[in-house]
């Protein structure tokens, strides 16, 4: 059962996002002047793709204008949110158990969601010799970073399996907080047995390391459909500078528009993955289980029911107080 808390925390979150720019628009009354600059924070990930398009092709600066946008890349959600709550950025492309879990620790006083980004795009991928739920056991399964989205929705199939888990790496399944490179790494190596990530190390893992999809998250959601990808700002920066979060949020819809446009899928995606990365998308990756989209995010309250739920049996994240 949810608390009082968590049940105004999601309705938060849902009214948060129902108008998109709306959020902005309503504090601007006073009209204050753009931001000189927005640090926007985001991964390299397919499921972060506008954030990609949107930095290759200058999309979100044409947006915003005389606004300087400044970019910083980090691997996992738990990371990024210190970054924001830090105020070591303003904005962050970020998976949404990390942004509930941080709206919750600061009693709604810490992010705003302002736009959706996608949907789908994350899988649990093992060695080919295992075929159900129940020979995960005595088995070490990697995820992004504890407590990020993939860390959570593993956790909660863990527990829906009857197979349990601890932060400490014990239980019937060790979870393995592991960088996605050195994961594959891991599981190349033989040192793993599988790991729930997003794209494109879902597909990485299928055409570099032999790997076989057990779970596709798709299938757990109804319609197929969940939330991956959220863009949130810093409410203090909100408040400050709506108009430059408004122009923000503009130039993550003509990203995602853009994504529309398959050649652009394809090509701007893999300039900006190797412009930071140095690697490109591996040959033959049609990283298809992902979409983009600028609507509010929906299934939110489920995937807080989910993260309550995980939080209830490992004992993580702390609880807001």
């Amino acid at each position: 059962m949810q608390t009082p808390l968590r049940t105004i925390a999601v309705l938060a979150l849902a009214a948060a996002t129902a108008a998109l720019t709306g959020c902005a628009a309503s504090a601007a009354g006073a009209d204050p002047a753009p931001a000189k600059a927005i640090r926007v924070g985001y991964f390299d990930n397919v499921t972060h793709a506008p954030a990609l398009i949107g930095i290759h092709d200058g999309l979100l600066q044409k947006a915003l204008g005389t606004t300087e946008l400044q970019t910083k890349q980090f691997s996992a959600g738990p990371a990024e949110i210190e970054a924001l709550s830090a105020g070591a950025i303003d904005a962050a492309y970020i998976g949404p158990s990390p942004a509930i879990n941080s709206y919750l620790k600061s009693g709604g006083q810490s992010l705003t969601i302002v736009s959706g980004v996608a949907t789908g795009g994350a899988a649990l991928v093992v060695t080919s010799d295992i075929t159900s739920a129940g020979q995960l056991k005595g088995k070490t399964i990697a995820t992004p970073q504890l407590g990020n989205t993939q860390d959570v929705a593993l956790r909660y199939w863990l527990t829906k399996q009857g197979l349990h888990t601890s932060l400490t790496g014990g239980g019937d399944v060790t979870v393995s907080p592991t960088d996605n490179a050195q994961a594959l790494t891991l599981f190349q190596a033989g040192k793993i047995d599988g790991a729930w990530v997003p794209e494109p190390w879902v597909s990485r893992f299928v055409l570099d390391g032999n790997a076989s999809v057990l779970v596709d998250e798709a299938s757990l959601w109804p319609g197929g459909t969940f939330p991956t990808t959220v863009l949130a700002v810093s409410t203090a920066f909100l408040k400050a500078h709506p108009q430059t979060v408004k122009a923000l949020v503009q130039g993550n819809a003509d990203a995602v528009d853009a994504l529309k446009d398959p050649a652009t899928v394809g090509n701007d995606i893999n300039a900006q993955l190797k412009a930071d990365t140095g690697k490109e998308l591996p040959e033959g990756c049609s990283c298809g289980r992902w979409t983009t989209s600028a609507s509010p995010p929906t299934r939110m309250r489920r995937r807080s029911r989910r993260s309550s739920s995980t939080r209830a049996r490992s004992g993580w994240p702390p609880r807001a107080r």
